[in-house]
């Protein structure tokens, strides 16, 4: 067993193993929690989430990093904006990133540090790297030197003399344009640590370098995030924590966008769909099947047609599992391992959506096991199927779901018994051989989002796509 995986610095998949055997590290650039999520910003989550999932399915011990930065520059200007502490912004968008995670089903990380908690840490490396000689002071700054590090832009795999860095509001005093903040200088008003060269804030950047040295040591296995990070943040990432020393990570995955029309999803453009108003038009578990199913590295391109049809294709995965359920009358416990094509699939760069083929592939021969009342293989199947989805973070028997539908449980039953008296008018429509009237319920159900099914013991009904 090998598992493998995409390397956007190599530019190629590659073989994966790990520093320590055994063991997986992982470091995810999480939230700036400037402002509420949306789904594009949760997508980074889930995909890193059904990565470490399968790391633990394959035997891994996974320590999973993903840090919260909760100070910067859009942070403090929302904050201006609204007249409240900067802080006060920061914690309560946190807390909607972390119900979001929650709501779609993520596993919380080994470790979730604070930027702000950590300045300590920042003021180590940043001392270090003047000793060395890749960083300088400047009227109260701290700028990392770019031409003082020979490996700079091999990530982004850009031209120096070509490059146009981002630089932000009061960074006076570089020695070259080009090169990048660690520590800003104080201005009025703005949050302020004390360091050896006068008081100021962190730099983006070199948050994440001094919290993934702190947590995981001078070399890790994989460090991920959006691609949109690949340059500047990833990019700069590296050079400080090599030119500190480290060896910094082996490997660099990086996620597609959530599009809209084509565009990024962003707030700055106005065409964000916040995950909290999300979860009231859609059940979760339906938002983590339409944002976890296709591959991590493909764009997906937001639409209410996309939602219904994820909609769709998770109802019939649970009607397939709620029918399993009666026919064998008992809880069917997941198989202790997932089929080969499963596994194979997810191995070569977490292919999801080939690993999603083998499990409506198995609902399909586990349907047809029930159509024969072959409860045995229908069970079996049902096994394998439940195997596969836990690993997906989709398993609708998981307490995480189970408490969705025990929540609707009361509605369910309402529902059943006006839907049992209308079926109950078409099964007498069907006996006086009225097909007109009998076809007209069915299709008036369906177009209530029903599905009526006909069987041996008689109609059913199950909810479809919206």
């Amino acid at each position: 067993m090998t598992i493998r995986l995409y390397d956007t610095s190599a530019r190629r998949i590659r073989d994966f193993s790990p520093l320590k055997p055994g063991c997986v590290s992982i470091y995810l650039c999480g939230a700036t929690v400037q402002a509420a999520p949306h789904i594009g910003h949760i997508r980074s989550g889930l995909n890193f989430d059904i990565m470490r999932r399968w790391f633990a399915y394959r035997g891994y011990e996974v320590t999973f990093v993903r840090n919260v930065t909760d100070i910067d520059d859009k942070i403090i200007t929302k904050a201006a904006e609204q007249g409240r502490p900067w802080w006060s912004i920061g914690y309560q968008n946190e807390r909607a990133f972390d119900d979001g995670y929650r709501a779609l089903g993520c596993l919380p990380p080994t470790y979730e540090p604070r930027a702000t908690g950590h300045v300590t840490e920042m003021v180590e490396m940043m001392r270090g790297l003047i000793e060395r000689g890749h960083a300088y002071e400047a009227d109260g700054n701290v700028y990392f030197d770019v031409r003082s590090f020979p490996g700079y832009l091999e990530l982004s795999r850009q031209d120096l003399d070509d490059l146009r860095q981002p630089s932000g509001e009061g960074e006076t005093g570089k020695r070259d344009p080009r090169d990048f903040a660690l520590w800003k200088a104080a201005k009025p008003g703005e949050p302020s640590w004390e360091t050896p060269w006068g008081r100021g804030r962190p730099g983006w950047h070199l948050e994440c370098s001094a919290m993934a040295h702190k947590y995981l040591g001078e070399a890790f296995d994989i460090h991920g995030g959006g691609l949109d990070l690949v340059f500047p943040h990833h990019e700069n990432e590296i050079a400080q924590a090599k030119a500190f020393g480290d060896e910094f990570a082996r490997f660099w995955v990086h996620n597609a966008w959530v599009t809209m029309s084509g565009e990024k999803m962003s707030k700055s453009l106005g065409n964000s769909v916040l995950v909290s108003e999300m979860v009231k038009q859609w059940r979760p578990v339906v938002l983590r099947y339409y944002l976890g199913t296709p591959h991590y590295r493909s764009m997906i391109e937001y639409s209410e047609e996309a939602l219904r049809e994820a909609d769709a294709a998770y109802a019939r995965i649970e009607g397939f599992v709620q029918r399993v359920v009666e026919k064998a009358g008992r809880t069917v416990e997941p198989a202790a391992e997932v089929p080969p094509a499963f596994a194979e699939a997810m191995d070569d760069d977490l292919g999801v959506p080939q690993a999603l083929a083998v499990i409506h592939n198995t609902v399909r021969q586990g349907n047809s096991a029930l159509a024969a009342d072959d409860k045995d293989a229908a069970v079996a199947r049902l096994a394998e199927v439940r195997a596969m989805l836990g690993v997906l973070g989709l398993d609708p028997l998981d307490p995480h779901w189970a408490g969705e539908a025990e929540s609707s449980q009361d509605l369910h039953g309402v529902v059943d018994s006006l839907v049992r008296m209308v079926l109950e008018q078409r099964e007498s429509a069907r006996a006086r051989k009225d097909w007109a009237t009998a076809d007209a319920i069915r299709d008036q159900l369906g177009q209530s989002g029903l599905v009526i099914e006909d069987g041996p013991d008689g109609p059913r009904w199950t909810l479809g796509a919206r």
